[in-house]
């Protein structure tokens, strides 16, 4: 995601930046999807458009599209504890719960990272938290004075993961060979995700080898990303999965515009074109493959 430009307001949601300029206005619902699948990557606390979307109308969108649930990430512990609380509260939301690695190097520089460390730790546990994340490393936005945090907190986050039995989602901003090593170094979850995978070929060669999966974005829709699309193609299918990153990086036709998980068809029907796969056919295997990341959406489930 991009680094958060608002705190929280009443009622949990944040304001993005002001829009420069953007058209804010909602696009149509697509036509549905023929297998509902799952958005593995959202941000739900975020309102941007004119239309103002609360999260119960942002989920009511998406299911109507088939997109039957979603997991909604953490980036700071304000933000996973709002995220788990939700998962609790509708079924349709599973939590991911973690410290963004921008915001890392503040909390280290305030002395609180032990003890925020320590709360996603306790968060973690709960039985519908069902990864850590968004973790990782950003060599864009961070300097090289807070890079030392950023790979203290990504390895603790790891460890919570792997103590947890549950997935680990990595943000990976210009860092490809810093995040692979580190992962190598320290030992990667069983369950490791690619969020927004942004690398080329070989980088989803090392994902194919290791078993971690390419979550594809709206990115892959771009006009400017024939790299990108390169590297999902020679992806392994059962590494696959796919996410809005909403409300950033709308697909196109609608680049630029506010996204939301209503909107994920349109990067799961690119994404079929490239693989040249039948719609129906990668539709299960997006639902397959999300769910064996993550275990069941079911209100009944307790066990990832």
């Amino acid at each position: 995601m991009s680094e958060p430009t608002a705190a929280t307001p009443a009622g949990g949601l944040r304001k993005r930046a002001a829009s420069n300029g953007r058209d804010l206005t909602r696009p149509e619902l697509p036509e549905a999807l023929p297998i509902p699948i799952y958005d593995n990557h959202t941000h739900l606390e975020f309102e941007d458009g004119v239309d103002q979307l609360d999260p119960i109308d942002s989920l009511d969108r998406a299911e109507a599209v088939g997109v039957r649930g979603v997991v909604q990430v953490g980036t700071d512990l304000e933000t996973s504890r709002w995220g788990a609380q939700l998962a609790e509260s509708d079924s349709r939301v599973l939590a991911a719960v973690a410290l963004h690695p921008n915001e890392a190097p503040r909390v280290a520089a305030a002395g609180a990272l032990i003890e925020q460390l320590s709360e996603l730790s306790r968060l973690a546990a709960q039985p519908r938290v069902r990864a850590v994340g968004e973790t990782g490393l950003d060599f864009f936005r961070t300097a090289e004075d807070g890079r030392d945090a950023q790979i203290e907190a990504f390895e603790a986050h790891i460890d919570i993961a792997k103590a947890n039995g549950i997935a680990l989602q990595i943000h990976d901003r210009d860092a490809h060979d810093e995040v692979v090593s580190t992962l190598l170094r320290v030992g990667a979850p069983e369950r490791t995700v690619f969020h927004c995978f942004s690398g080329d070929t070989r980088l989803a060669r090392i994902c194919n080898e290791h078993g971690w999966y390419l979550s594809v974005a709206g990115t892959s829709t771009f006009k400017n990303a024939p790299a990108l699309r390169e590297a999902l193609a020679i992806a392994r299918p059962e590494l696959l999965l796919a996410e809005t990153d909403s409300p950033f990086l709308t697909p196109e036709p609608y680049r630029g515009r506010p996204n939301a998980p209503y909107l994920l068809p349109y990067t799961v029907r690119r994404l079929a074109e490239t693989l040249d796969m039948p719609l129906d056919e990668l539709c299960a295997l997006l639902a397959e493959n999300t769910e064996r990341a993550y275990g069941t959406w079911d209100a009944a489930e307790a066990d990832a």
